[in-house]
């Protein structure tokens, strides 16, 4: 039966049946979205293993260096050194279109080209390993930025794969059934007036078949007596 009130005519079948090809049409490009975005996250997923696995290197190796640093020298001098940084960054945000998703894409450029100017301080008073250290934390901030450009999209994709396995399984488990119980109950409805309306016809025609035999009767009756 159908879960709501419908008019069994012909239009409203034909309109449903317009309507069941749009959602299996539908149906069928939302899994393949559904389909192609996992693909997507899987290797979102694997590129996120990798740059986290640097990020974290490269934080361990300048904490290490920074760490010798410290003892080697005094906690004034290291702050003195560290204190007014020479370069600066600035950072730019642009958008790529994935499956219909917008995914942030960062890019950053230094204020000045000189790769020396990351080290805010002199080298005569400085140890080695604070300069390790800063050429360390240099370079695992493209890495933090990249590893965050990277997580944003994969939090976003699950989104969406999220959001069209829903609209999916609406369309194949409620939708799509609602659609073929409606037009299987329309041509039941169809079918059956339909055969009403032949019996009734048979029946109107037997009853014009009978009326007209009577009346030939009557005729013949009739003719008889007129005869005799």
């Amino acid at each position: 039966m159908p879960s709501t009130t419908i008019n069994p005519t012909r239009m409203e079948l034909t309109r449903l049946k317009g309507r069941l090809r749009t959602a299996q049409r539908g149906h069928k490009l939302l899994k393949d979205k559904r389909d192609e975005l996992m693909k997507q996250f899987m290797d979102v997923v694997r590129e996120n293993r990798e740059v986290r696995r640097r990020v974290e290197e490269g934080l361990m190796k300048a904490h290490s260096s920074f760490t010798v640093a410290a003892a080697l020298m005094s906690p004034e001098m290291l702050e003195q050194s560290l204190l007014y940084p020479k370069q600066s960054v600035e950072l730019d945000m642009t958008f790529q279109n994935i499956m219909s998703v917008d995914v942030p894409q960062y890019q950053f450029r230094t204020k000045s080209e000189d790769p020396g100017e990351i080290y805010p301080y002199g080298f005569a008073a400085t140890s080695g390993e604070l300069d390790d250290a800063v050429a360390a934390l240099e370079q695992v901030f493209k890495d933090m930025l990249h590893l965050a450009e990277i997580e944003k999209t994969s939090q976003l994709l699950a989104e969406e794969i999220e959001k069209t396995r829903r609209r999916v399984n609406a369309l194949e488990y409620v939708k799509i059934p609602e659609m073929q119980a409606n037009i299987k109950y329309i041509t039941m409805k169809l079918d059956e007036n339909e055969r009403a309306n032949t019996i009734r016809l048979m029946k109107v025609k037997d009853l014009i078949l009978k009326e007209a035999l009577e009346d030939r009767r009557e005729q013949d009756q009739q003719a008889l007596e007129n005869f005799g």
